[in-house]
């Protein structure tokens, strides 16, 4: 094979000769193992199965060519049971690209849909050709290429924080830098996002969720809207689960592709952020019925999709079709995909969109043991990988707080989200939702709440949020009552309706001051209480400087200014920053916040809720102010680490009365994100604020105390 690659594996003695020629390329057969395409030194190795096919054709291309100029047929000695394998002797993978050909029986009803003139794209291809350049029409077939993994990792080792040790940050690669205004050399790209670490770090987060980063075609279903193009921005379609989306990358990496996501991640553990990947194996791009064929429909269509007796397609992802994974063939890779990310891209974690569909039987039912779920949660390669669930489905399962986590598995929290958007501008109904959520959703996971048999295994469960892709942004959700995705082109259709959000007296942008205030001090509100929540926060890009969507909630074709995040409020809102990474250093020296530690020795220990009266209290019913008091002896610092943290969502003054620890301590404010005469929410150590017995929580607040001793 013609490469300059030194440490390509070679083959076994045994077959490194072809034992017969095949459209004039020797060839013999491969390594039935070894799936998708793998380079050897003295040729490439092709691997592929079919249950229901027939016979198999390997195409092979030259650059951007749409016709093979060579087709080689899969003899029979090439096969065993459903696997197709060869070794083509002499081949420069630098000048070439490769698909595949199925023939079979064509029976819809039955979920059969082979057709020999369909071009194929290998479901375990490493690298997808033609989509380098983002927005740029494709051709109408898939090529897949070869590639060549020589990226070093040296001894970088795996990290192994736990869960409850993370602030997430989500965002989604190309809109993180696309603006001018991201001040970055290489826009919207993996080395764009690399630029910004030492944001990230200044911000204080330590984990990244990427929105998909898999090969998606964005302009599989363009159209304008009042003269805007409007692609499949946000990725949740995906086209080739093992290879990287190239149009995020700075420049062609021919053959090499995912050296740039690689350098990335490597530089993002070097600074101590891991790096967790949004993946999508409820559905693929071919769609339905009046989709394309273009990879799993054609080599066995009704092994991978969830089908109707009819042999029509179950659409439990709202995109067309469902992923049939606890199917054996699906399940297998699923987990082989799972392996090859972490192994070769040093994936710390995943978060699996609509998973609750990754539990379903191949008719649709909810399995109570789910085949797929154990697998993951038991392979020794990913075992110390962050699975995360969002427990939910199209098709209307929803498993928040029983989702088949097999101890091994966290959730999407959608009830913090929902009861603390509710709580937070007043809704006193949600109080009790809103104070277990607070203290780590104990109801849904069990443990938090000292009175619950010590039981304190749901710590790593629960990813608390109150934004993220789907839905408004932080600022957003104070600024608008309604939903604004007139220009999705659905007559605002489309997004949630049930957004829980409050415009502050003013629809959208205003000049006044007092709404202006108003919001700010909301956006506030909401981070001190999620950075004082027991689970695992995250929030999404952008939030931690008012970063806008202008009311649309579902922004996942707009590749515009509408979802790039603005970085020139940045220093508009400097205040707002200030504030968030406060909040999360906060969150990291107290380490009470995020885990039960042994009781306290001022005899406070435990997770409690109090009143404004400062008496402990049971979870309130309906009240607009309370307060969660964390409390433990931290071994680490040989201390007691003792954290109030009071809420006030009522619209008047509210005085509360803090527990008594005469004799103990004294309480010290932190925070307080109604500001004092100098304009300050925050008070850095040493800088605290005495307080005695009493304090006045002004309007819509949220303020937080810690005990230090006498």
């Amino acid at each position: 094979m013609k490469t300059s690659a030194s440490n390509l594996p070679t083959a076994p003695s045994m077959i490194n000769h072809p034992t017969r020629v095949i459209s004039g390329f020797p060839v013999r057969p491969g390594l039935f193992e070894m799936n998708g395409a793998m380079p050897l030194q003295n040729g490439v190795n092709f691997t592929i199965h079919t249950h229901s096919g027939t016979s198999c054709e390997l195409l092979l291309f030259h650059q951007y060519e749409q016709e093979p100029y060579a087709v080689l047929p899969f003899p029979e000695e090439f096969r065993i049971g459903d696997v197709y394998s060869m070794i083509v002797f002499d081949l420069d993978i630098h000048e070439i690209e490769y698909a595949y050909r199925i023939d079979g029986p064509w029976n819809p009803d039955k979920g059969l849909l082979f057709d020999r003139k369909n071009i194929l794209l290998d479901p375990y291809a490493k690298a997808v050709s033609a989509q380098h350049t983002w927005g740029s029409p494709k051709e109408s077939c898939y090529h897949a290429r070869v590639v060549e993994d020589i990226f070093d990792w040296g001894n970088m080792p795996q990290s192994k924080k736990e869960l409850s040790d993370l602030v997430i940050y989500e965002l989604h690669v190309r809109g993180f830098t696309r603006s001018l205004t991201s001040g970055v050399q290489n826009h919207g790209t993996f080395d764009g996002l690399r630029e910004k670490i030492p944001y990230l770090k200044e911000l204080g987060i330590n984990a990244v969720e990427l929105m998909p980063i898999f090969e998606f075609d964005e302009c599989m279903s363009p159209r304008y809207e009042n003269g805007n193009l409007l692609l499949d921005y946000w990725g949740y379609n995906t086209v080739s689960f093992f290879a990287p989306n190239t149009s995020y990358a700075s420049s062609p990496e021919y053959n090499h592709e995912g050296t740039e996501l690689k350098e990335m991640i490597r530089d993002l553990h070097s600074n101590g952020i891991e790096v967790i990947l949004d993946v999508v194996f409820n559905h693929t791009a071919e769609g339905n019925e009046q989709g394309n064929t273009f990879s799993f429909k054609g080599f066995d269509n009704n092994i991978y999709y969830l089908l109707t007796p009819e042999g029509n397609y179950y659409n439990f992802s709202g995109c067309g079709n469902t992923l049939n994974c606890n199917h054996p063939v699906v399940r297998q890779m699923i987990l082989e995909c799972l392996r090859y990310w972490t192994i070769n891209y040093r994936i710390d974690g995943f978060r699996f969109d609509l998973a609750s569909i990754l539990g379903r039987n191949e008719d649709g039912t909810p399995l109570n043991n789910p085949p797929l779920l154990q697998l993951l949660s038991y392979g020794p390669v990913l075992s110390n990988v962050k699975l995360i669930a969002e427990a939910w489905d199209a098709g209307g399962m929803y498993q928040v707080g029983s989702f088949p986590a097999n101890l091994r598995w966290a959730e999407w929290n959608g009830r913090y989200r929902d009861s603390m958007r509710s709580f937070l501008k007043g809704d006193s109904w949600e109080s009790r939702n809103a104070a277990w959520s607070i203290c780590g959703s104990g109801d849904l996971y069990g443990g938090f709440y000292e009175e619950h048999n010590g039981n304190y295994a749901g710590i790593n469960s629960c990813i608390n949020f109150i934004t993220c892709h789907d839905g408004f942004s932080l600022y957003d959700l104070y600024s608008y009552n309604e939903k604004h995705n007139e220009d999705n082109g659905w007559d605002n259709t489309d997004g949630a309706n049930d957004n829980r959000s409050w415009n502050c007296g003013c629809e959208g942008d205003t000049d006044d001051p007092q709404v202006q205030g108003l919001r700010q001090r909301m956006i506030r509100n909401a981070c001190a209480v999620l950075m004082s929540s027991r689970g695992t926060p995250m929030f999404l890009a952008g939030d931690e400087f008012g970063n806008s969507q202008k009311g649309n909630n579902n922004c996942y074709c707009q590749d515009n200014e509408t979802s790039w995040l603005d970085w020139s409020l940045l220093e508009k809102n400097r205040d707002l920053f200030d504030f968030f990474s406060y909040m999360i250093h906060f969150r990291f020296e107290h380490n009470i916040i995020r885990k039960k530690l042994p009781d306290a020795v001022c005899g406070m220990g435990g997770l409690h809720i109090y009143d404004i009266y400062g008496n402990k209290t049971d979870f309130p019913s309906d009240t607009r102010t309370f307060s969660v008091c964390f409390a433990g002896y931290d071994r680490q610092k040989g201390k007691d680490d003792i954290v109030y943290l009071s809420v006030n969502t009522f619209w008047e003054d509210v005085n509360i009365t803090l527990p008594d620890i005469r004799g103990i301590g004294v309480w010290y404010l932190c925070v307080n994100t109604w500001g004092d005469e100098c304009g300050r929410y925050f008070y850095r150590h040493g800088e605290e604020r005495r307080i005695h017995s009493t304090f006045i929580m002004k309007p819509r607040s949220v303020s937080i105390f810690v005990m230090r001793p006498r």
